[in-house]
Parts: C-alpha cells; sequence; structure tokens
C-alpha cells in the first residue's frame, strides 16, 4: 500500500486546505454542529493566514477560527497526546470565549463559544468516537448556560463507514486516511463532497508554497524534539549524579533514570 506522504491530521495541511476551500469548511462544520447547512446565514474565518515567521514557532498552532451565525467555533486538529488535551481545549475555550467580551460590554452579549476537536488518539474511557461537554448541574443535569460547548472526536474509535449518505463519518474516515487505498474507498462511494474534497486535496499537496510551509513546520517539530529529548537527558544525567553522591548502586540508578548501566557508569566514573 502507497502511504500518504501527507494525511488529514497534519496541521499544515488541514488548515491550508480548510482555508483556501471554504466551501468544504463550510460543509464539515453544518455537520459537525448537526445543523442544515443551508440554515448558516453567516460564516467568517477569522484567522485564514499561515504566516511562514509563526510556523517554526514552538507553541504555533494552526487552528481555524470561525465565527458562524454569532458563534465562534474553533476547530482543532490534534495528532499528538500529551496527556493534557482535555485542559488545554478547556483553555482554549476560555481564551476564545474571554477575548468575545469588548471593553465596556455586556456578559449577555457573550456569543456561544464552541471548541471541536478531531483527535488522532483515543482520549476518553468509552467506546464512541463523539463526546460532547456542556455545563450542567451534577444532580438535575439541568444545562446553566448554551455558552459552553466542547466537542471531540476520536479518530482511532471510527469504525470503517459503508453509508454514503453518512456524511459525518465519511469526512471522519476521510481524515482517518493513510494510504492512497483509503482515498480510493472513499471516492469509489461516488460522494461528490467527498470527491471534491480528495481533489483540493491533491490539489494542495502539489503546490510548491504548501510544501515550504510544511517543510519549515517539520524542521519546527524536529527542533523541539531534539530540544525535548537533550533536557530530558540533562534532567537523567542530574538525577543520576545526586544518586551517586547519596551512594545509590548502579542497578538501583539504572531503575530510577532509564539509563543503561553504561551511561550511569560514565558518571560515576567522571564525578571520581
Amino acid at each position: 500500500m502507497a502511504e500518504l506522504k501527507y494525511k488529514f491530521t497534519n496541521d499544515v495541511l488541514f488548515k491550508w486546505l480548510f482555508t483556501r476551500h471554504q466551501d468544504l469548511l463550510k460543509r464539515l462544520v453544518a455537520g459537525m454542529l448537526g445543523i442544515a447547512l443551508d440554515s448558516i446565514k453567516e460564516f467568517v474565518v477569522t484567522n485564514p493566514d499561515i504566516p511562514p515567521e509563526a510556523v517554526g514557532e514552538k507553541f504555533c498552532r494552526l487552528d481555524i477560527n470561525m465565527t458562524v451565525d454569532g458563534q465562534r467555533i474553533d476547530l482543532e486538529m490534534q495528532v499528538s497526546n500529551e496527556g493534557d488535551y482535555p485542559l488545554r481545549s478547556l483553555y482554549y475555550w476560555a481564551r476564545e470565549f474571554s477575548s468575545a467580551l469588548k471593553e465596556g460590554g455586556e456578559y449577555i452579549d457573550l456569543p456561544r463559544t464552541i471548541v471541536i476537536s478531531i483527535l488522532a488518539f483515543k482520549e476518553f474511557e468509552c467506546e464512541e468516537f463523539y463526546s460532547e461537554y456542556k455545563a450542567l448541574e451534577v444532580t438535575r443535569h439541568t444545562l446553566l448556560t448554551d455558552s459552553f460547548c466542547l466537542k471531540y472526536y476520536e479518530l482511532p474509535k471510527l469504525p470503517e463507514v459503508t453509508d454514503a449518505t453518512d456524511e459525518l463519518k465519511l469526512w471522519l474516515n476521510l481524515f482517518s486516511a493513510k494510504t492512497e487505498e483509503d482515498l480510493k474507498r472513499i471516492e469509489a462511494m461516488g460522494v461528490s463532497i467527498m470527491k471534491q474534497a480528495i481533489g483540493a486535496y491533491r490539489t494542495v499537496t502539489a503546490t510548491a508554497e504548501f510544501r515550504e510551509i510544511e517543510r519549515l513546520r517539520s524542521r519546527a517539530r524536529s527542533n523541539e524534539a531534539s530540544a525535548l529529548g537533550n533536557a530530558r537527558r540533562k534532567e537523567k544525567a542530574e538525577i543520576a549524579r545526586n544518586a551517586i553522591g547519596m551512594g545509590m548502586d548502579t542497578d538501583t540508578i539504572v531503575k530510577l533514570t532509564g539509563l543503561t548501566r553504561e551511561e550511569a557508569e560514565a558518571l560515576r566514573d567522571s564525578d571520581k
């Protein structure tokens, strides 16, 4: 099987594709909000650009922010499970919600704010691929306000779709595609919006502009991983030196730090 060079879970590709093909984005968001496409009267992407200088920054986010009929929508594609995503998505919601209050504005004017997260990993201990969280009273389950909403789609839990009329599952299966064969299988279902999305994908990934932005992003990821690895090695070495100073034997130090015996012994020799 020919693996895709650029998968839909690639954050640069995801933003580039959907901000340049906003008809596709509008269709996707309508499905994720559970509303009819023709019911949307206002649809504005508020952060359509990807500044090349920002792509190399450590904390660069490539989310898509939208205003949809007065609601604030933040669409996130998240590939790496760093163990803190629910808190991060709550922070994203709080930032979007609080920034909507203008100086001198009234709290009553704060918009409904929704963070939609597409996750390339399993996050919750449930079988369902879709989870939605709102602000409810814990015993009566009454809604405090509809201003708060977090939606999560966990791609690894998604069943292979066979129903060509289930458009939302088709989108999610497209985002899960890993090979050319996966794309061809979805194309073969004959759904025009999927053919349109795959055609847009092929056009975008062939452009030199996208490939350069992705190259910069990939280099930033590698630099970040390298820096993190160096920091962890230094931390392990410091723990090992402290353990050596306390008279611990090499086997204990290996178990404590995850260093190899050779690395632990080298640190012991260097401190003599």
